[in-house]
């Protein structure tokens, strides 16, 4: 063992060790000794369980492959495909109808509503900057930004563009807060709950507004009313995430994150970086205090662990193999998460005393089931309450989806949000039905019947299991940062469907995302949906294929092309650089945010044109060449970049790419972590820093 005090039933990464040993238990009042043999028990119980889960997945799957292989050419029999699926396990009996019993919920999780931010947990920046993200000034996010329907003019301020801010802010004020004026001068205010001076703060739906009334500032002695700024209470929560948007393999990756974490628990995590010729120090932000009222200054901060799949050579069971990842993760985010629960940080993150963990990629109620037992043994280890690990839901895998109700009942103590998964969801609906035949283009993915149905069910189960009010019922990515315009068109569609947080892929778009909640009020919106009937399982079901399609040469070609594009522009960033996740250009040079899943997407959608031979490996082959040489030209600026188009065979990223299409039938639910990790790790060992 690598650590003096670690057990001996599994190997520990020295530098690991070290991090926990020095940095995380001192001041806990946790022996180390036992700290470590509970942690090799955890490991002897539960990693025998997670491989017993991930077989009974390729079992599944194997069965299904097999189903439509049987049927190959003739139309699914929806009846008999339902059937099926619950011969197979694949579909569970639905629970008896219950609420949730989860208890000591933050309100910014159970009785707010409001933007989420997902930040990679190896960016301190970025991190800082989420956190930080609780507050936003309106001004600056439409004046910066696209939202009037224009970006602004290059050079110093633009007065004309300044009027045009200023007007769409009363707007927002005059519908949200009417009558709102009469406070400026003293006056009473139904929704105003305190002044400081030029300050005034107003509540709506339960997120704060606060109107900065100064009129010596630049912008406030232009203004009639004196108004330098109005301030929004934006990301109510953000989560810090350790799986698809960072790229983490090893144990130095994993220290670097749990690391940041642990400056973000006590508090002390900064950041230094280069602004315009001079070094800019970030840090937390304080609570915010108007008059008499303290208002949190930050987000709450969740963690995602990351899935049961993968494994990481930071711990090593006693069998030489690498121990699953999320075990780890579940362990020593928890730990870490010790230095909050008992105020040794320099801020508060739960006031209520929990913690609160996203568990992605589960695969029905089974997997939940693991991670609840997983984390009563972590509970048990800290001497911990039942349940202070909180466990949000990521219903974004088809046999989750598809067993909700089942699922959320595993964890009905300890639940604290469920989240649609559009991207990884479509991923696993192409895995999964991946010899039924070929499969729509992918833009149509969003205009099949499952979509709409699995959108609607995940909201109407989520109300029916009594997270109403007391939950996170979330919906997903703004995928576009540069286009708020048409973000503030579309995304308003989340509160309307009675989400009561959806994810948004900046601090500024979490600000102008923050005004839908103020137009609709989730929670009156979550009554009038909790009497509506919940959509069956036929539309959630129905895979789809692109029947009757006879698409022209151009257009394969187009599909080809696009999603070509879109793997290695995210892959050689991944692979050579460790970025898991960034705002990457599309075919058409437009900036999308890029992870795992979108991946997961393009590379089996590959494998499912190559299958049924709507596509041959030439033209696949063809669409590579031509797309490393488009993503070499979009990368050029970037000094870190490694060509790919000169020199393939040479690239490890242009491999990776190309093995996650043709090896794609292969890989585990269509996961891309296995083959992701495998090039990356070659690239540190070539470039000497593994």
């Amino acid at each position: 063992m690598d650590a003096p005090t670690a057990p001996v039933g599994v190997s520990v990464d020295p530098v690991l060790a070290a991090f926990v040993e020095e940095e995380v238990l001192p001041g806990l009042g946790l022996d180390r000794a036992d700290f470590w043999r509970g942690t090799d028990r955890i490991f002897a119980e539960f990693a025998p369980r997670n491989r017993a889960l991930l077989a009974t997945r390729d079992a599944l799957q194997e069965q299904i492959d097999d189903w439509h292989q049987q049927r190959r050419g003739k139309p699914v029999d929806a009846d008999g495909y339902r059937t099926f699926l619950r011969e197979i396990g694949y579909l569970v009996p639905e629970p008896a109808p219950f609420s949730i019993g989860t208890r000591d919920l933050d309100d910014e999780i159970a009785t707010m509503a409001g933007p989420q931010l997902v930040v990679p947990i190896l960016n301190a920046r970025f991190l800082l900057n989420a956190a930080n993200a609780r507050w936003g000034s309106l001004y600056d996010a439409l004046y910066g930004t696209d939202a009037l329907g224009s970006l602004p003019p290059a050079g110093p301020y633009d007065k004309a563009r300044g009027a045009e801010v200023v007007a769409r802010a009363r707007r927002f004020l005059d519908e949200t807060l009417p009558g709102w004026k009469g406070a400026l001068d003293g006056g009473e205010h139904p929704d105003l709950v305190a002044r400081d001076g030029g300050r005034l703060l107003f509540r709506h739906h339960g997120l704060h507004v606060e109107v900065v009334v100064d009129r010596a500032s630049p912008i406030g002695r232009d203004d009639p009313l004196g108004i330098a700024d109005v301030i929004l209470e934006s990301a109510l929560t953000t989560i810090c995430d350790l799986e698809d948007s960072v790229a983490a393999i090893d144990a130095e990756d994993k220290v670097a994150a749990y690391r940041n974490w642990l400056g973000l628990m006590r508090g002390d995590l900064g950041a230094s970086f280069d602004k315009g010729g001079r070094t800019v120090e970030r840090t937390l932000n304080p609570d915010r205090q108007v008059g008499d009222t303290t208002l949190p200054g930050r987000s709450l901060l969740l963690v995602r662990n990351v899935g049961h799949l993968m494994t990481n050579p930071a711990v090593m069971l006693a069998d030489g193999s690498e121990a699953p990842e999320g075990i780890l993760d579940a362990i020593l985010t928890s730990l870490i998460a010790l230095h909050d629960l008992r105020g040794r940080g320099r801020f508060r993150n739960s006031r209520a005393g929990s913690i609160y963990i996203v568990k992605p990629k589960m695969h029905g109620p089974e997997e939940a089931a693991f991670t609840n037992d997983l984390f009563d043994a972590v509970e048990d280890l800290l001497g911990l309450d039942r349940h202070t690990i909180k466990v949000g839901v990521m219903d974004e895998e088809r046999r989750t989806s598809a067993n909700l109700a089942a699922t959320i009942h595993a964890v009905r103590d300890r639940i604290m949000f469920i989240n649609t998964g559009f991207l990884d969801r479509t991923g696993d609906e192409l895995h999964t039905s991946m010899r039924a035949g070929a499969m729509v283009r992918k833009a149509a993915m969003k205009e099949s019947r499952w979509i709409a149905a699995y959108e609607a069910r995940n909201v109407a189960i989520g109300l029916a299991c009594g997270m109403g009010g007391r939950a996170q019922i979330g919906k997903g990515m703004w995928a576009a940062p540069d286009r708020m315009a048409d973000m503030l068109e579309q995304k308003v569609g989340h509160p309307r469907s009675g989400a009561n947080t959806a994810w948004v892929p900046s601090p500024t778009a979490a600000t102008l995302h923050a005004m839908h909640y103020h137009a609709v009020d989730v929670f009156a919106r979550q009554q009038e949906l909790a009497s509506q009937p919940t959509p069956g399982l036929d539309a959630l079901l129905a895979i789809p294929l692109a029947e009757g399609a006879n698409w022209s040469d151009e257009e394969v070609r187009s599909e080809l092309d696009n999603n070509a594009q879109g793997i290695l522009g995210y892959v050689v960033r991944w692979i050579d650089q460790g970025v898991g996740c960034s705002k990457v250009p599309d075919i058409h040079d437009v900036g999308l945010m890029e992870d795992r899943a979108t991946l997961r997407i393009s590379s089996q959608h590959l494998a499912n044109w190559l299958l049924h031979g709507v596509c041959t490996k030439e033209q696949v082959e063809d669409a590579l060449l031509r797309m490393a040489a488009k993503v070499d030209a979009q990368n050029a600026g970037d000094p870190l970049y490694r060509p790919m188009a000169s020199d393939p065979e040479g690239s490890l990223a242009y491999r990776a790419a190309r093995a996650l299409v043709f090896e794609g039938l292969d890989q585990p639910n269509g996961y891309t972590e296995p083959l992701l990790h495998d090039y990356r790790r070659r690239v540190k060992e070539r470039d000497g820093v593994a």
